[in-house]
């Protein structure tokens, strides 16, 4: 895996695993040489794991809106940090220049940023694999409505099913990685931009 797009929260939560777990996965992901594309804040959970992966010597790729930008929560250390005219376009753009999904906690755009991705690959608009990090039980709320959504017939087992979801970070980037090399997916290219 050469990039991967990760969604999370612009506040660290009010448990210090949150910002623990976002900073392992920054340095396992410097480690292994992926990109990290992301939303290009400096604050909560994106700017902990932006920090980390740069600290360890990785790459990110900041994606974020001229009206944020202006807020001054903008990241200022990431290799490059790419300003766009909205929200749809700053989506459009992560996805573009990744090859999977990653999610982690986060409050109501995390979850939209993950439901958006999630439909776009049932619609068959990209076949990147996304992960949920199911940090200390966090989306166990979430997946419970999964479920039900399957029970109910309002969700497809085999569309849930291709969610990946796992509480180990290392974990969790080898089975991004294995569900890549099950079959194209995109390259994730800079060049594009």
């Amino acid at each position: 895996m050469k990039s991967v797009c990760i969604f999370c929260g612009s506040r660290e939560g009010n448990l210090p695993v949150f910002k623990e777990y976002a900073q392992t996965l920054g340095r396992l992901l410097a480690a292994r040489h992926v990109r990290v594309v992301m939303g290009g804040g400096r604050v909560g959970l994106m700017g902990a794991l932006a920090s980390t992966v740069m600290d360890k010597g990785g790459e990110v790729i900041g994606v974020i809106p001229e009206f944020l930008k202006t807020r001054e929560v903008g990241h200022s250390g990431l290799s490059r940090l790419i300003t766009v005219e909205s929200m749809h376009d700053r989506k459009r753009t992560m996805a573009e220049l990744a090859e999977a999904f990653l999610i982690l906690p986060g409050g109501i755009g995390t979850l939209e940023e993950l439901f958006e991705v999630f439909t776009w690959q049932n619609l068959s608009l990209h076949q990147k694999p996304i992960g949920i990090l199911n940090v200390q039980g966090f989306y166990e709320p979430l997946l419970h409505l999964l479920h039900s959504m399957v029970k109910t017939e309002f969700l497809s087992q085999s569309t849930l099913e291709r969610l990946i979801i796992e509480a180990n970070p290392e974990k969790m980037l080898d089975q991004l990685t294995q569900n890549l090399k099950a079959g194209p997916r995109g390259s994730g290219d800079l060049d594009k931009i």
